[in-house]
């Protein structure tokens, strides 16, 4: 997987909002280029070459709104929390991350899946777009929780826990 990260300047209501609009405009630019990526490093090498585009657009977004503010685009690993949706969820871990960070960056984010393609699928169903991009319905089931009694973990990551929790970290 591959998610998008938007993180806004600030908490104030007025970055916020400024926040989803550079996201949507983010978005629909990722899934352009995402469109005829077929695998998940043909989607990062589509998304590192173009970085500085998706940069470019959050920037003309944000000075269309009356904003001054720098932003920075970069694809990279980070820790996200479990991620609960009606139906849908997305255990806790490292993932790669289209990250767009809006000025200072110390506001609420917003992040969905840019790969494959789940940021829009309020609208659509989720399994089919899932399985178009290449899932396994054994995969999907773990984070559509369609098979109760099971919980997808990652015991690395559950010792890892233990042991930053025991150093104190």
């Amino acid at each position: 997987m591959i998610r998008l990260h938007v993180i806004a300047n600030s908490d104030e209501d007025a970055d916020q909002v400024l926040k989803l609009q550079v996201r949507d405009r983010v978005l629909t630019l990722a899934e352009d280029i995402l469109r005829s990526a077929d695998s998940r490093e043909a989607a990062i090498a589509q998304l590192e070459a173009e970085l500085p585009a998706v940069e470019s657009a959050a920037a003309r977004e944000i000075a269309r709104q009356g904003y001054h503010y720098g932003v920075t685009a970069q694809l990279e690993r980070a820790e996200f929390p479990r991620k609960t949706y009606d139906g849908f969820a997305l255990p806790a871990g490292e993932y790669t991350a289209l990250r767009v960070v809006i000025g200072e960056g110390k506001g609420q984010n917003w992040w969905c899946v840019v790969f494959p393609p789940l940021c829009t699928t309020a609208a659509t169903d989720r399994a089919e777009t899932a399985i178009a991009a290449g899932w396994e319905q054994d995969d999907l089931d773990l984070v559509t929780e369609e098979n109760t009694g099971y919980v997808l973990k990652f015991r690395s990551l559950e010792l890892w826990e233990t042991i930053r929790r025991w150093l104190g970290k």
